[in-house]
């Protein structure tokens, strides 16, 4: 398996083939809309809106499993997402990403690149970075800022 072999559901409930994001640069992350990084949402946008037209996706997955800071459904997330912090990137349907119920794509992510936890993920806003061969690069940790990533972006799609 790779990446591009996933697929998941967005949050308007559509289907996305993860090799539709064939040749770019890839950051996935785990969100939730009342946690104390929710701010984070800003610089993701920021990092989106910088380098989008150079190939930057940004995945938005929203979790309930820290702290229940995602209790929402589609709409709840949607609209937290759009009115408070303008968020353009795509976003898709809330999973788990961790234990039994973990959306495959993020097993996948956790098995190549673990963290300080092993295999598991921390908290909200974990971040991966894909380069645009679907290959996994690094892991970011969930208070780690999204500016400490654009030097690494940067570079993965100058390549």
């Amino acid at each position: 398996m790779n990446f591009y072999d996933f697929k998941a559901q967005s949050l308007q409930g559509k289907e996305i083939n993860m090799s539709d994001y064939k040749g770019k640069v890839i950051v996935v992350v785990n969100t939730a809309s009342k946690c104390g990084l929710t701010p984070q949402y800003e610089g993701l946008e920021a990092l989106y809106q910088k380098y989008k037209d150079q190939g930057l996706v940004i995945l938005g997955f929203p979790c309930n499993q820290f702290g229940n800071q995602e209790p929402g459904g589609s709409k709840e997330i949607s609209e937290g997402c759009l009115i408070n912090y303008g968020v353009s990137f795509q976003m898709f349907s809330k999973i788990e990403v961790n234990g039994e119920g973990a959306h495959p794509l993020f097993k996948y992510l956790k098995s190549k690149l673990g963290g300080w936890f092993g295999s598991k993920v921390k908290w909200n806003f974990t971040k991966f970075v894909v380069d645009k061969e679907g290959n996994p690069v690094k892991r970011f940790a969930p208070v780690a800022k999204p500016e400490k990533m654009e030097a690494l972006i940067k570079e993965l799609l100058e390549k």
